[in-house]
């Protein structure tokens, strides 16, 4: 297997993260990331940056990591068990964006690089990553919108990428416990090593740049509109199920819990303000319940779509 160009990926996500960062500076227009430069053991990098207290975004953040160690943590051989307990590499940048306005939806995307090296074997690599959109109110504009970038961000990689990085994702960001989507879904891959490198390389970045192209122009569109404490209870409420299944489903948050890295920045994507109601159920023909019934459920968001939109 071909040794993977590391410093090029850690190039990428550093740039990412800086142009991330920026763009949602400027969108909210008031509020700044705290920025801090890590360095942790065995040359690795910490680089947190939370936004807190905007106008428009109430809490962000934007991490890149680039760690290694003696041996990998279970959530990140769990699809690959004969890896379990081998040296490992990984750089990564993860993204998180709560909105203050309910009916602008929280985002999430990550991308990153894995190698490891087990003791009787050659090394391995693979990328992973994807992004998935949460709305507390569903518009289908938005989500025809973000699915069509994912679908652009895929396009290059063969004809049924796109299909099941769908698929994966909304598999994956699905709570069992409660039988519901967490969200409307996006793209989600991992031990991704077809084609080669360089393949692998060109689709982290596609995803990652997608992601600015799919995101930004939603919350902009969304994050003045009009709002009262009924919408914003929902939000607070429909935000437990973000912490649900960060806490008790997330591979990243695991792996960064059994690698003993910060907890500070593992945990900075979690909302600030979430409220938990007992047996509650929202009202029918309201617009809370039509986010159950037209938004959560698995669906084709492009099925209706033109064939070169």
């Amino acid at each position: 297997m071909e040794t993977p160009n590391v410093a090029a990926v850690r190039s990428y996500l550093l740039d990412l993260q800086d142009r991330m960062c920026a763009a949602l500076e400027a969108l909210d227009g008031q509020a700044t990331f705290d920025r801090r430069d890590l360095p942790g053991e065995r040359g690795g990098l910490a680089r947190p940056r939370v936004l807190s207290g905007g106008d428009v975004v109430e809490h962000a953040a934007v991490n890149f990591s680039h760690t290694s160690g003696a041996h990998l943590p279970a959530a990140a051989s769990k699809l690959r068990p004969e890896l379990s307990g081998a040296a490992y590499e990984a750089t990564s940048v993860s993204i998180i964006v709560h909105p203050r306005n309910p009916y602008a939806p929280t985002s999430h995307a990550n991308v990153r690089l894995f190698s490891a090296a087990p003791p009787d074997g050659d090394t391995v690599w693979w990328f992973g990553g994807g992004f998935d959109l949460t709305p507390y109110y569903g518009f289908e504009e938005d989500a025809v919108h973000w699915h069509r970038t994912a679908q652009a961000a895929c396009a290059p990689y063969g004809d049924d990428t796109y299909a099941r990085f769908k698929q994966a994702c909304d598999t994956y960001f699905f709570l069992p416990h409660r039988g519901e989507a967490r969200g409307i879904g996006g793209l989600f891959f991992d031990d991704w090593s077809e084609g080669g490198f360089e393949n692998g390389f060109n689709l982290l970045r596609s995803v990652g740049d997608h992601f600015l192209r799919a995101y930004l122009p939603i919350l902009e569109r969304r994050k003045a509109t009009p709002y009262g404490e009924r919408e914003r209870a929902f939000q607070l409420y429909r935000r437990g199920r973000y912490v649900e299944f960060n806490l008790a489903y997330d591979r990243g948050t695991r792996f960064g819990l059994q690698a003993g890295g910060r907890t500070e920045s593992i945990l900075a994507s979690l909302p600030p303000e979430v409220h938990w109601r007992y047996d509650w159920s929202p009202e029918p023909g309201s617009p809370e319940e039509r986010l159950y019934i037209d938004f959560l459920p698995a669906r084709d968001w492009l099925a209706d779509e033109p064939a070169d939109s």
